[in-house]
């Protein structure tokens, strides 16, 4: 009997609105630098130090009515506003592409939920032979109230593991 109410709670039920239960993420599109006018604040995540590859830039449109606000400590990111279109591309590119596995950037257009363009990211991808694979990232878009946008960022995990072995679950004498 406990089970059924933990699982009501969980999928919705029993009071719980089914928005909490079943947010999506925003979707994101691939997208050309030529569609990307405006002002924007510049996003630059990660960087902390040479062989961080967990680094992506984002570029949130101002005056949209959204706010991009990553979910991570104030150290993990810096904000440039007031930037235009080129100025935000130009930038971005040279933060994401610091790395020596570096190959190429991959933009995407990030949509609200009425398929408007409320930012674009600029992800690296690596050379293939670095990791096993090229995109290397987990990235979400999660609408919240008041036009904010939580953005959530981290390594695809069989990245982290082999970046952090002997975590969660890695089987080694750190772990479990």
């Amino acid at each position: 009997m406990t089970v059924s109410v933990i699982v009501c709670m969980f999928f919705g039920f029993a009071g719980i609105p089914s928005s909490f239960a079943f947010d999506e993420p925003l979707k994101t599109i691939e997208a050309s630098p030529q569609e990307i006018m405006g002002t924007f604040s510049l996003i630059l995540y990660g960087g902390r130090f040479s062989d961080d590859v967990e680094t992506i830039a984002i570029l949130d449109l101002e005056g949209d009515g959204y706010t991009l606000e990553p979910f991570a400590p104030d150290f993990d990111f810096r904000i440039k506003k007031g930037l235009s279109a080129k100025e935000a591309l130009e930038q971005a590119q040279k933060f994401v592409s610091f790395h020596h596995a570096f190959w190429r950037s991959q933009l995407g257009r990030i949509m609200d939920n009425n398929g408007n363009a409320i930012g674009y990211e600029i992800r690296p991808l690596y050379q293939p032979f670095y990791f096993g694979v090229s995109d290397i990232f987990d990235v979400y878009y999660w609408m919240k109230e008041n036009g904010r946008v939580k953005v959530t960022i981290k390594l695809i995990h069989f990245v982290e593991r082999l970046r952090f072995p002997g975590g969660e679950g890695d089987g080694s004498f750190g772990g479990d």
